[in-house]
């Protein structure tokens, strides 16, 4: 009997409130008083005295019975001057609060009371409050993340837009003035790039040595273009295509404007504007009469045909060939002569004009590729057949080591580099279409609006991070609160099971707290 009394009692706390029905400890239909309960207790808080500790009993939380309980022993004390002799209160106060422990303690209302609030405190209300402040945790994580991938891309645009601009030579500030402004220094640049083809000499001397030497044609000419601007810089198109420098240069929709001033300008009086007369002495067999006809005037013309031409056995039908070159002589020499005045194409340089300036990169490449293959031949170039070959050779090709034609070859590299690097590029297509500039400077704000939207996301981000933080700084209070209350109403409910049954232990199983 003994060990029996020692024995606990554990009763899962989902089925506490059938568990005290069941055996008898409270009304199957308990709800009901609980509401009239409830209006008695709304009721009375209305009149209450001024305490502190009434105060933190009725403060946000839900007034059960162990309150009544405890608002009563304090009425007690600050209504004991309304006792009268036979030991009852005339204070209503006290009074409503009395009848409510009364109902309270009706068929054990309180005790099913407080078993429903407890399941409801465990099932729903803490899991809520903590599901919430989860939530909150998971917000801040996926804001921060975004926050920092946001972070990342704005800087990533702005990256992008810096090194665009490098690559263009502008700042950023104002971009259109300062791309249009690149213009007027590439005429200066292509100066530089003309100038810089001076050490092209010993290359493209190599490179003619070399096909003559293998072609035995003497007079083909390597890169005829090539050799023109290393000798005389870049000129215009017209005076590689002619030979000559131009008098005077006309871009189109402009004037001519001559290279050299100072020649005294050709007076031609007013020639054509008054008749001329033959000089005296000289008789051209034409006599003019007073009416102004012709009179007399022989112009050796027959209209009797020749009865020797119309014979056609005297004709000599041999005709003799004309080769290509004789034919070109004699077109050229029926061409009219150039009026020295550069037009057009003809009055860019050769660097500026798109046509020549892509024949002027094709022998760059041709003179690249010959020295890298020359190179490659000279490491192989180690049987007696190789050196043999190269006994008659010049003494340009000869005298050569792999090392130098490896210079050489690095200096052509290098100008291919700068003539068609990408800011060359750019500014060649700026030149070419006004509206690249626009496109261009479209593409950069979009970058640059691109990391004003993603800054903007960032801020929004950080917003809405600190707001989840905020809002999970107000729950936790509140769970800690409702977890301390669910405990003291936890031992509160196990200590009134157990003076029923003889103070065995009572657990309440399931809480989780």
């Amino acid at each position: 009997m003994q060990d029996y009394q020692t024995l606990p009692i554990d009763i899962q706390t989902s089925k506490l409130l059938d568990w005290l029905v069941d055996r008898r400890h409270c009304a199957l239909k308990w709800q009901t008083l609980v509401l009239e309960i409830r209006e008695k207790i709304n009721a009375a808080i209305q009149d209450m005295p001024e305490n502190e500790e009434i105060e933190q009993l009725l403060a946000g939380s839900y007034v059960h019975y162990f309150h009544c309980l405890r608002i009563v022993e304090i009425l007690k004390g600050t209504e004991a001057s309304s006792k009268n002799m036979f030991g009852r209160y005339s204070s209503q106060r006290m009074k409503d609060w009395q009848e409510i422990v009364s109902l309270y303690e009706r068929d054990n209302t309180y005790l099913a009371e407080l078993a429903s609030l407890l399941f409801r405190n465990v099932s729903y209300e803490i899991p809520s409050l903590k599901k919430q402040i989860g939530k909150c945790q998971q917000l801040q994580q996926e804001y921060s993340r975004r926050e920092e991938e946001n972070q990342l891309g704005a800087a990533d645009m702005k990256d992008r837009f810096y090194a665009s601009c490098k690559q263009y030579g502008i700042t950023g500030e104002d971009m259109r003035r300062e791309l249009q402004a690149l213009v007027s220094d590439l005429p200066s640049l292509l100066r530089e790039i003309g100038a810089a083809t001076s050490v092209l000499s010993g290359p493209i001397n190599l490179y003619q040595a070399f096909v003559q030497f293998i072609c035995d044609s003497p007079s083909e000419e390597v890169v005829p273009m090539l050799r023109h601007v290393q000798e005389h810089g870049d000129t215009t198109v017209y005076e590689w295509r002619t030979g000559m420098p131009p008098i005077a240069i006309q871009h189109s929709n402009e004037a001519v404007v001559p290279e050299q001033a100072g020649e005294e300008a050709i007076d031609w009086g007013d020639f054509g504007t008054e008749p001329v007369s033959p000089p005296k002495g000289i008789d051209y067999g034409i006599t003019i009469n007073d009416e102004g006809e012709n009179s007399g005037v022989d112009w050796g013309i027959c209209l009797e045909p020749d009865p020797a031409a119309a014979g056609g056995d005297d004709i000599d039908w041999n005709i003799t060939e004309v080769s290509a070159e004789e034919l070109m002589t004699v077109l050229e020499s029926e061409t009219p002569a150039s009026d020295g005045v550069a037009r057009g194409p003809d009055a860019l340089t050769i660097l500026q004009n798109p046509e020549t300036r892509s024949q002027f990169v094709d022998e760059l490449l041709e003179l690249e590729i010959f020295l890298m293959q020359r190179i490659m031949e000279m490491k192989e170039e180690a049987d007696v057949v190789s050196v043999s070959q190269f006994q008659l050779a010049p003494s340009i090709l000869q005298g050569q080591t792999s090392e130098s034609v490896t210079a050489m070859a690095s200096s052509v590299k290098d100008l291919i580099g700068r003539l068609t690097g990408l800011r060359m590029q750019h500014l060649f297509m700026i030149l070419a279409s006004p509206r690249y500039v626009d496109r261009v400077c479209e593409r950069l704000r979009q970058w640059l609006k691109q990391a004003e939207l993603l800054e903007a996301k960032k801020e929004l981000m950080v917003r809405r991070r600190q707001e989840a933080l905020e809002e999970q700084r107000a729950l936790e209070p509140r769970l800690d609160l409702l977890l301390q209350r669910t405990k003291e109403l936890q031992k509160l409910i196990e200590t009134d099971i157990s003076k029923r049954y003889n103070n065995r232990p009572v657990n309440l199983m399931g809480t989780a707290l």
